[in-house]
């Protein structure tokens, strides 16, 4: 006689809901409080607000890359293009935070919206190739743009603004910053997963997995993955933005085509096919990063080697792994 499992319990050996529930309650619990335990381990609140950054603009490339199939190198343009945004917004529009993070969601999402059609045309290493070709475009514009970008020293002479909130200042230090960055990501990420779970996530699934098919059902494929990458433009963007604030500067190295196939390692690390997986990819690498860079100025070789050895062992990724040994 099969046994109907309650909360928590199990069906034909499937999960209960509150085991379902468990992982994302324990993640979040973790990120809620990351500046109170962080510090322990010998962190900072700056470092814990880069990785909860770069991990939001690895979310945003994964939809074109764990969800849709589309291997990108061109997450940067849009990351860099935000946080120039958010900089030439405090300088030259208004000294207000959101208005700086609502241009850099918007710049980062026109310029996706605008390049999308020429790059959904394209399949394979030609499209992560024309992606190069449009980030680095914008990458020397930036440089060359002295008037405006300050070049190849980067833009300077912008910060985050108090936030008035009425009766309450938020005066943006270290840690109020992180939970703003938390809240945008808290946002970005509930929207992913509502996206994931609606038809139009699937149809992006189905292009990943069978294009031709879908073809056969009348679906355009190219309309889809113009859409996820208008998305991903939009998320980069806002990365982007959170990422100019938190330092008060930004570099044309934010719009490098290096820095998208550092996106991409942390995707492929954290695991390309899990929700979590950027975010826990991107926390190892900047860990990695702070922590062997401070023994060695050859720190890319180690975490190459960690990379390679976690593609040819582990390919579905660190989270892969880590299910495989809890339903071991």
């Amino acid at each position: 006689m099969k046994q109907t499992a309650r909360s928590g319990g199990v069906v034909d050996g499937q999960p209960g809901t509150s085991r379902r529930l468990l992982a994302p309650a324990v993640i979040w619990l973790l990120l809620l409080t990351v500046p109170i335990w962080f510090p322990w381990l010998g962190g900072y609140n700056l470092l814990a607000t880069r990785a909860l950054t770069l991990g939001l603009a690895a979310m945003g490339l994964n939809l074109l890359l764990g969800t849709s199939g589309a291997l990108s190198f061109g997450q940067a343009a849009f990351f860099g293009l935000g946080g120039y945004a958010a900089g030439e917004t405090l300088m030259h529009l208004a000294p207000s935070t959101p208005l700086a993070i609502v241009m850099g969601i918007l710049i980062g999402g026109l310029a996706a919206a605008v390049l999308g059609p020429i790059a959904v045309r394209l399949r394979g290493i030609y499209f992560s190739m024309i992606t190069i070709a449009f980030g680095q475009a914008f990458y020397f514009i930036v440089v060359n743009w002295n008037s405006f970008t300050g070049g190849e020293d980067g833009l300077l002479g912008f910060s985050r603004q108090p936030i008035d909130l009425g009766n309450f200042m938020l005066k943006l230090d270290s840690v109020q910053y992180y939970y703003l960055v938390l809240l945008c990501f808290a946002v970005v990420a509930g929207l992913i997963a509502l996206l994931l779970r609606s038809p139009l996530g699937h149809a992006f699934i189905a292009v990943r997995e069978n294009e031709r098919r879908l073809k056969f059902l009348g679906v355009g494929a190219r309309n889809l993955l113009w859409i996820a990458f208008t998305v991903s433009g939009m998320i980069g963007g806002l990365a982007g933005a959170l990422y100019a604030l938190l330092n008060n500067f930004i570099s044309p190295a934010a719009l490098h085509w290096t820095l998208s196939g550092d996106f991409v390692m942390m995707c492929v690390l954290g695991g390309m096919r899990s929700f979590w997986g950027p975010l826990l990819g991107a926390t190892v690498y900047v860990l990695a990063e702070n922590f062997l860079s401070s023994y060695t100025n050859n720190w890319m070789t180690a975490l190459g080697v960690m990379f390679i050895l976690i593609v040819l062992f582990f390919p579905k990724g660190l989270l892969g792994m880590l299910r495989a040994r809890v339903k071991s």
